[in-house]
Parts: C-alpha cells; sequence; structure tokens
C-alpha cells in the first residue's frame, strides 16, 4: 500500500533576546521564549563557566525574573539558588523576562557601563531542562542608547545589520552559552590565518596603539599554531589537507569556520578564557604595541615589555582550541552547569598549554632564543621557589581547582603547586626527555593525542597509549613520577643535555628571607614561605615591617631591599613589625645566601633544533 507523509515543522528554537534599556544601570534585559515548554517547566542558570574552575554563583545577579503565557503570569517556584519550577500550560509558548546586574570587568561574567557591553551566555542565559540539546538562537537588540556601538561573537549570525545587531544561532545550550558577546564602539581589525578569517576587536584603546602591529603578530601566532597541529599537511591553505588526512583524524582539518579575539585594554587587568572559536582577553592598556612617536621628545621605538606577556596570553588562548575545548577530559565530555567538574588532568590541558604558548611565540619568530629562555627561567624559579611542590603533586593541584587555585590566600604558596606552571614543566621533561631519546616529540604525541581521540575527550591512559605507541617504551614511570607525586623534576639535567647553560645567581632578598611582601607606602607581608628564615624568626602575614636594628641605631624599612643596605655583615637582627596595631620585636637569624636559576644558551644549534621544533 502506497502512503503520503508530510515533512513535520521543526520546532521553534529556544529564543533569548538581550536588550540595554539604560548603561548606567548596569542592567541586561533578558527574555527568554520557550516555544514547547514542559508541564513544570524547570530553569537553571549555571553556577561556573567552563575554563575557569570556581563555583562563581552567577544567579547572585539575577533578578525581577516573570514567567508569562498567553499575556497572563504563570507561577514560579525557586527551588534552589539557580533553579526555578515554571507551572506551565502544555503547548502555549513560556516568556520569560529577567535583568541581570553586569559590573564585573573580567572574562568570565558580565560588564555594561555607558561605554562597553560584555557578556558570557552563562551569566545571561537561563537554560531549559530537557531542551539543552535544541536549537538556540540569540537576538542582541539595538537601541537609541547604543549609538556608536557595534557586537562581536563566534556565534553564527541569521540576521544581524553592518554593526552586528540582530539575530544568532547556536546548534544547542552548550554553543550558546560558549561564545561571549562583545558591545561597544570597538577597534576592529581582520586577518586570514592559512585560509580562515579570524577577527580581532579591541575596546580600551589609547590614541598610541598599533593595531597594525598586532594583527600581523596575532596573525603569525596563529598560523604557527595551525601549522603545529596539522604538521606538512597544511601550506598556505588548511583547507586543502588530503581528505585521507581528515579522514584519519575524524573530521575537518580545522574545526572552525572563522574565529574572533575579544580584547578588553584596562589600567590593571590579565587574563583569559577560550572558548571554541573565540577568547576573551583583558590587559594592562600601557602593555598594547604602539605606533612610533612623531610628537614630543623623540625616542627609540621600542614596544612594551608586557606586550610579549600580551602575545603568550593570545598564543595560550588560541592554543586552547585544540587542547581543552575539544581535545578535553573525559570527566567533562558533558558539562555539569550546576556543580563542580572534577579532573585530574589541569596539569595537562592548562600545564601544556602553558608550555606551548611561549614555545610557539619562538616558533612564530615573535622572540628570540634569549628571550624564550628568559621566560622559560622565570618558571622554572616560580615552581622552584614555592614550598607547596612539595606537599601537593600536580594532579591533586588539578583536582583541588575548585577549592584551592582560584581561592588563594596566605598559604597557598606552602600547601599547592599550580598545574600551570609545575605542569609546563611536566610537558618540558616529557618533550626533552623524547627528544633525547630520538624517537618522537611532544610535538608529534599531542597530534597523535588529536588523531585518537578524533579531536574529543580523553583520559590519561590515551596520553600512556600514544607516548608508548610513538615513543617505543611505557612512560608510566614517569608520568607517576613528575604528576603524581611531589618528586622534582630532572629540568636542569634535560635542559643541558639540549644545549642550555643553568647558572646559579644571587637570589632575590624576599625568596632568601622566605617572604613575598607588598612595598606601597610600607612595607606589608603577604605571605610567608614554609621553612624559611622568615617563618623561624615569628613573621606573619598582614605584618607591616616597620624598622631594623642591628648593634646601633634602629633604621625605618620602606622596601625590602633596604635590608641589606641596614644590616651590613650582621647574622642577626631585630625586625619591628606591626601586627593588629600592637608593636613585636622578632629576631631574624640571616640565611647564608641562596640562587635562583638563570638559562642560557651553551648550544647554539641543538637548543635551536629543540626550539625549531626539528624531530
Amino acid at each position: 500500500m502506497k502512503t503520503t507523509s508530510t515533512a513535520r515543522k521543526p520546532a521553534a528554537p529556544i529564543h533569548y533576546q538581550v536588550e540595554v534599556l539604560d548603561p548606567s544601570t548596569h542592567l541586561f534585559q533578558v527574555t527568554l521564549t520557550v516555544p514547547a515548554p514542559a508541564a513544570t517547566q524547570t530553569l537553571s542558570l549555571p553556577v561556573w563557566i567552563p575554563g575557569s574552575y570556581l563555583v562563581r554563583e552567577f544567579a547572585k545577579h539575577l533578578q525581577r525574573l516573570e514567567c508569562r503565557q498567553a499575556g497572563k503570569r504563570v507561577a514560579v517556584l525557586q527551588q534552589d539558588k539557580a533553579t526555578w519550577d515554571v507551572t506551565c500550560t502544555p503547548g502555549t509558548p513560556l516568556h520569560v523576562q529577567y535583568e541581570v546586574y553586569a559590573f564585573d570587568n573580567s572574562v568570565r561574567t558580565a560588564w555594561l557601563d555607558s561605554t562597553r557591553g560584555f557578556f558570557n551566555g552563562t551569566s545571561l542565559c537561563l537554560q531549559v531542562a530537557g531542551q539543552a540539546d535544541a536549537p538556540h538562537t540569540l537576538a542582541v537588540v539595538a537601541s537609541d542608547t547604543l549609538k556608536g556601538w557595534s557586537v562581536a561573537t563566534g556565534l553564527e549570525p541569521v540576521r544581524v545589520t553592518k554593526a552586528g545587531f540582530g539575530l544568532y544561532r547556536a546548534d544547542n545550550y552548550d554553543t550558546l552559552v560558549d561564545c561571549p558577546v562583545e558591545m561597544g564602539p570597538f577597534w576592529s581589525g581582520s586577518f586570514v590565518a592559512c585560509g580562515v578569517p579570524h577577527r580581532f576587536v579591541v575596546a580600551g584603546v589609547p590614541p598610541s596603539f598599533d593595531g597594525a602591529q598586532l594583527l600581523a603578530d596575532t596573525q603569525a601566532i596563529c598560523e604557527a599554531e595551525l601549522h603545529f597541529w596539522y604538521g606538512d599537511a597544511v601550506g598556505t591553505d588548511v583547507k586543502k589537507v588530503s581528505a585521507s588526512r581528515r579522514k584519519d583524524a575524524g573530521q575537518s582539518p580545522i574545526p572552525f569556520k572563522n574565529y574572533v579575539f575579544m580584547l578588553n585594554a584596562v589600567h590593571d587587568g590579565y587574563g583569559g578564557l577560550e572558548h571554541k572559536n573565540s577568547t576573551a582577553l583583558i590587559c594592562n592598556r600601557k602593555d598594547l604595541p604602539r605606533q612610533p612617536r612623531t610628537t614630543l621628545a623623540p625616542t627609540t621605538h621600542k614596544q612594551p615589555e608586557g606586550y610579549t606577556t600580551l602575545l603568550g596570553l593570545i598564543s595560550h588562548e588560541y592554543f586552547h582550541t585544540w587542547n581543552v575545548k575539544r581535545l578535553r577530559p573525559a570527566e567533562l565530555a558533558t558539562y555539569d552547569y550546576t556543580r563542580e567538574n572534577y579532573t585530574q588532568l589541569l596539569w595537562f590541558f592548562e600545564g601544556f598549554t602553558s608550555y606551548y604558548d611561549d614555545l610557539l611565540l619562538r616558533r612564530a619568530k615573535r622572540i628570540d632564543n634569549a628571550a624564550y629562555l628568559k621566560l622559560l627561567t622565570k618558571t622554572v624559579n616560580q615552581v622552584n621557589q614555592t614550598p607547596g611542590r612539595l606537599v601537593q603533586s600536580v594532579a591533586q593541584s588539578s583536582f583541588d581547582a575548585w577549592v584551592k587555585y582560584y581561592r588563594q590566600d596566605e598559604n597557598t604558596a606552602n600547601a599547592t603547586v599550580s598545574y600551570y606552571t609545575k605542569g609546563s614543566l611536566v610537558g618540558l621533561c616529557l618533550d626533552l626527555t623524547l627528544r633525547a631519546e630520538g624517537k618522537t616529540t611532544l610535538d608529534a604525541v599531542m597530534r597523535g593525542l588529536w588523531t585518537r581521540c578524533a579531536g574529543g575527550p580523553m583520559a590519561e591512559t590515551d596520553l600512556l597509549a600514544v607516548l608508548q605507541d610513538l615513543g617505543g617504551r611505557s612512560f608510566a614511570k614517569e608520568i607517576a613520577h613528575w604528576v603524581h607525586s611531589t618528586k622534582e623534576l630532572p629540568v636542569a639535567e634535560l635542559l643541558e643535555q639540549h644545549g642550555v647553560q643553568v647558572n646559579r645567581e644571587p637570589d632575590q632578598v624576599a625568596q632568601q628571607l622566605g617572604l613575598r611582601v607588598k612595598e606601597n607606602g610600607g612595607l606589608f607581608i603577604q605571605q610567608v614561605l614554609r621553612g624559611g628564615a622568615a617563618e623561624k624568626a615569628g613573621f606573619a602575614a598582614g605584618d607591616e615591617w616597620i624598622a631594623v636594628q642591628t648593634e646601633g641605631e634602629p633604621w625605618r624599612m620602606q622596601v625590602l631591599d633596604d635590608l641589606t643596605l641596614y644590616t651590613g655583615k650582621a647574622k642577626k637582627v631585630s625586625a619591628l613589625v606591626s601586627r593588629d596595631k600592637r608593636l613585636m620585636n622578632l629576631t631574624l637569624t640571616l640565611p647564608p645566601p641562596s640562587t635562583a636559576v638563570r638559562l642560557s644558551v651553551r648550544d647554539a644549534p641543538a637548543v635551536a633544533k629543540w626550539l625549531d621544533g626539528s624531530a
């Protein structure tokens, strides 16, 4: 029997409309439309944002939530801090309206004032329970209050104006909230890297800003990283990668059609948050590249030192496009936005990304060998000068990120180690070990993981399998020692094998005493390091170090380096400190000189072979 069928009309998407009524209130107004709600429709706002492992309670900024069907208000019952149940009539669209206060000038949440707007979907977009996999749309509404503003986002445009206001779509809720939105009268530029369009927008630029320099340097970084992931298969256009290579990798060569960098330049700030086809960045305005001076006294044109740090941040977040956004911990294959999502693998995803961020600056020819080794020196000393490295493994550090890394206090350096810095040194040690044995490199291992896991979730067992396959032996012992124990890393020995001279030089006074201080109109103790001379003398975080006295008269302390000026050859001094407005004299025994590492080139060809990425 012959039958006919009528194609079913696709369900209307979950829709969000975001409006700015008055920027001075710092309030976004959001209208959520659920075309086909459940009888009891649960709505919830995430408590964290992927990539920043801390419960941040975004719902604290949500207010005036009202729900209507057919123009009539319906009952809403709040179940917990970020969850609401709405009583609905099935088959009738549900309209939810609420406001979100936006005044956190970071990359993680939302911001709105008369000069700029920014938001992550995790701060503004309620999740509709049971419909997270449905298509979602977002309308960013233009208004007279936003005259001269534009919009930038990685979302797919549907109907947008030249300025970027209008309708965007996402395949699901995860994609929607993974595409932050930048709004304002920002600077905008673009370039093409290996055939893929990239856009760079910057808010808060000063008159001296050199946008052409930023675009050229970022393009070089992006091309270096695309070549890293696709090797010889990429020429001037990654789209020309062979079909067999695409099939082997389980997906197309580049997993995005375009990419957006969103940078907020402020007086004092630094950080970034990765997304699948975009990143949100924040930097000190003074660290932006500058055009040559044409007025005032002539000077030698030199970019700020902080600009290299900014390029390293750009390199780091772009590398995350592969390593954490797609190749990511198996435990985070599906995000649970309601609670902590634990993994022991941040040492790999953040640490190895930190290893490659500066290394790829060198391969992109944005820094030379000496500059790279200077950056590596800083990382080595940071880890060596952290007593917590002997207390916490880097795997434990990864798991405890939710309660320790993002909640640092005066004891953090004594009890924890950073999965960024030590993780980067684990990557260094693994790379140099592989290179010394001559069978493979960490570059090849990363690409092997991408192929093995089809650019998707991975576990530590996947890393061990690829290491054994490419390296010709088991690396379980190294991973156990370097990652799951507190044993010291063989950094110096491995660097020396690859042509690096490991020098020792006098340490800073603070490190020799076991202190971390703040010098601002006085000398204030911030951290007292475990086992140091300051701890033995009885210093405590929060003390103000006022004066020092040997056998002679007392001397006022303004900066810590004054100590060597006033102590002479004394082996003990009396330190006058103020603690909770009480004056105390502490007997400080001055320790013998300690040293820090300084790396330099000993064998230039050997160093170049490693830094160039040669096998």
